[in-house]
């Protein structure tokens, strides 16, 4: 069963661009890992980086979570954010909803 991540990333006032260089380095290797399904960096109004990520299943994500290539984005990444990521893993509801709730 996938699972799906969701990451607030706070970058430091002014270090935006710097964040999204960082991530597009790390970019290819991570999708290249085995389970990757979506790595997906977007920026909200706030200039906040919401990372949305899908994993073929969990174990996936754990070896993604231990794995060089997200050493190495770490690594890049240090000093340029607010703090630690907000990180939440999502595990679907059946098969999701159809129609109106």
């Amino acid at each position: 069963m996938s699972i799906v991540v969701i990451a607030h990333l706070r970058p430091i006032d002014g270090r935006l661009n710097e964040v999204l260089a960082s991530m597009r380095e790390a970019a290819p290797a991570i999708q290249a890992e085995d389970g990757c399904e979506l790595y997906a960096p977007h920026v909200d109004g706030t200039g906040a980086i919401v990372l949305i990520e899908k994993w073929a299943s969990v174990e996936a994500l754990d070896a993604h979570g231990a794995g060089e290539p997200v050493a190495a984005q770490r690594a890049g990444l240090a000093g340029l954010l607010q703090g630690p990521a907000e990180v939440a893993r999502l595990s679907p509801v059946g098969e999701g909803f159809r129609g109106r709730i």
